[in-house]
């Protein structure tokens, strides 16, 4: 009885303070939802404001072919990187075999690699004159291209494998960590029942994963529809490309952004999907079922199988590009000494340093609201504000340009009318807006990563720290904050990592004359001069290597907390 005291002082004084802290994170979450819908309503705004004339001409000429090809390059990524991640992540947190520590995070290493330097890679290393045609030609005596055949990788099915080989870590590293935290003991007591391996795997382990693939899955469909380098480099016509051509090559915003929408509502249905397939399925992990550490080890073929099945990957992923940007790089050391490739360097890690800093921000104060609240409707607002995630590059540059150069204008004309002073294009001819799209387009990781660190807090502390007369400012500083390090640092490095990899936005929202990494490749490789863009490629890799590998040791970590 004597406890109930000290709690019940802070409770008193609660309803006050709690109201004031309400309308706070409230209008906070407000603000952020309002900015990521924003680029969407601008979507629609111009989408209506069109006419209808040249509709019959996109709905006839351009939107059938794009959207069934669309169509099949998601199905294909869907089955090729699903059924990798779900493989490699299974012989890794399962098996004991040769190389699987190294193959824990390796197997992660393509996330550094972007997709349309994957297509420059792929497309060297496997051409005519590359190593493996090379290769073939001279151990089978072959003099010319008609003297034996060999798939074209600039093809819808090339586009498939390559962007596979870099976005199966999506599905890796959700269905690794629902195998290392709730698989092993599901799978020993099958396996004492008398099922062999491959049933545990298809009738026990698959089902428990199926949310995680699910997530995993999703997570590199929206990134195969958001590019945009890669499948016009290979020349595969997809819907982003039919946004992209349709406004810049025939001059028609109102046409792309219908476009734009109607990929907008595929994207939205596909995250339905996902919600609804997983809406029943969960399992939760106690202190006394955790599983036990050892691993099933595996002998004599089996073994080498397995390294095999593992090494695979990473040699596709991330040995090919690593490979091809190595001897290219070696060719044009020159470059080294160009100060447009290191202001190129600085501007991606700024934009990309900043993105995190003001996506992690803002998806804290979001989920230390919904925690302090319990606001049903501060955490509808966080899941409208994850919807940006959905949005592609493309589409999302469109939706934040009109509207920033609206204000800039806006502006401008003021400033001109009652100081005579000109203001130019402050936010959409500088590097804010490209800043503005990756937050709009990341805040899903930052969020789900903040959130989720938050959920293994127990509500306890903040009444203990209550208690001791500590406010919620209090309680976040002294006590929340620094038991959340490694869920920020994962949510910044998510962030960080994307950010420095992002194209199709950039290009259509850069500054004059300002250049990332990524659109230096790019202008190399519209150039057919990839050879020259070899030196910053190859950074854009080194970049996103290391927050990887950062990465994947925090997600470790995390699980093994979980489970010891």
């Amino acid at each position: 009885m004597s406890a109930s005291v000290p709690i019940a002082k802070p409770a008193a004084a609660g309803p006050v303070g709690r109201s004031r802290h309400d309308r706070a994170y409230l209008a906070a979450g407000i603000l952020v939802a309002l900015a990521v819908i924003l680029p969407l309503a601008s979507l629609l705004v111009i989408a209506l404001s069109g006419s209808a004339a040249n509709w019959p001409h996109i709905a006839q000429s351009i939107l059938p072919q794009a959207s069934r090809v669309t169509l099949l390059l998601m199905l294909g990524v869907a089955i090729l990187s699903g059924t990798v991640g779900v493989l490699t992540a299974w012989l890794v947190a399962t098996f004991d075999f040769p190389g699987r520590r190294l193959f824990a995070w390796a197997l992660v290493l393509p996330l550094a690699v972007p997709t349309y330097i994957a297509a420059y890679c792929f497309v060297e290393f496997l051409h005519f004159t590359g190593p493996v045609q090379t290769g073939l030609r001279a151990l089978f005596g072959f003099e010319t291209r008609r003297d034996y055949w060999f798939p074209d990788v600039r093809s819808l099915g090339g586009a498939v494998v390559i962007l596979s080989s870099v976005l199966y870590p999506y599905v890796f590293l959700t269905v690794r960590m629902v195998f290392l935290m709730q698989g092993r003991k599901a799978a020993d007591v099958a396996r004492t029942l008398g099922a062999s391996r491959a049933r545990v795997f298809f009738r026990v382990l698959l089902p428990m994963a199926r949310p995680a693939i699910a997530v995993g899955v999703t997570l590199a469909l929206m990134e195969a529809v958001n590019d945009i380098g890669a499948v016009e480099f290979l020349g595969v016509r997809t819907l982003t490309f039919a946004v992209y051509s349709t406004w810049l090559n025939r001059g028609d915003l109102e046409g792309a952004t219908q476009i734009a929408l109607l990929m907008l509502s595929v994207i939205v249905a596909l995250v339905a999907i996902e919600r609804f397939a997983r809406r029943r399925q969960r399992f939760t992990l106690h202190r006394a079922d955790r599983p036990r550490a050892g691993r099933e080890r595996l002998g004599g073929g089996r073994a080498w199988l397995a390294t095999v099945a593992c090494l695979l990957p990473i040699a596709s992923g991330f040995g090919i590009p690593a490979v091809v940007l190595g001897a290219f790089a070696m060719r044009r050391l020159d470059q080294a000494a160009d100060p447009q490739l290191w202001r190129a360097l600085l501007h991606t890690v700024a934009i990309a340093g900043a993105a995190g800093a003001v996506t992690v921000a803002a998806a804290f104060v979001m989920a230390y609201g919904i925690r302090l609240t319990h606001s049903k409707r501060l955490a509808t607002l966080a899941r409208i504000g994850a919807l940006g995630y959905a949005v592609p590059g493309t589409v999302l540059a469109i939706g934040i340009l009109v509207p920033l150069a609206a204000f800039d204008n806006a502006l401008d004309a003021a400033m001109r009318a009652s100081f005579g002073v000109s203001t130019g294009l402050l936010l959409s001819g500088s590097g804010f807006a490209i800043v503005y799209a990756c937050f709009v387009r990341f805040m899903a990781m930052g969020h789900g990563s903040v959130e989720s660190g938050f959920a293994k807090l127990s509500s306890h502390f903040d009444m203990a720290a209550r208690t001791l007369g500590r406010g919620p400012g209090g309680t976040l500083r002294e006590v929340l904050l620094p038991l959340m390090r490694p869920a920020v640092l994962t949510a910044f490095l998510l962030v960080f990592v994307d950010a420095s990899k992002e194209l199709s936005a950039t290009i259509l929202l850069r500054p004059f004359d300002f250049e990332t990494l990524a659109t230096f490749v790019y202008a190399s490789a519209s150039r057919s001069a990839f050879e020259d863009g070899a030196l910053a490629a190859l950074l854009i890799v080194l970049v996103g290597i290391l927050p990887v590998i950062l990465l994947t040791r925090s997600l470790t970590e995390a699980v093994s907390e979980e489970v010891h």
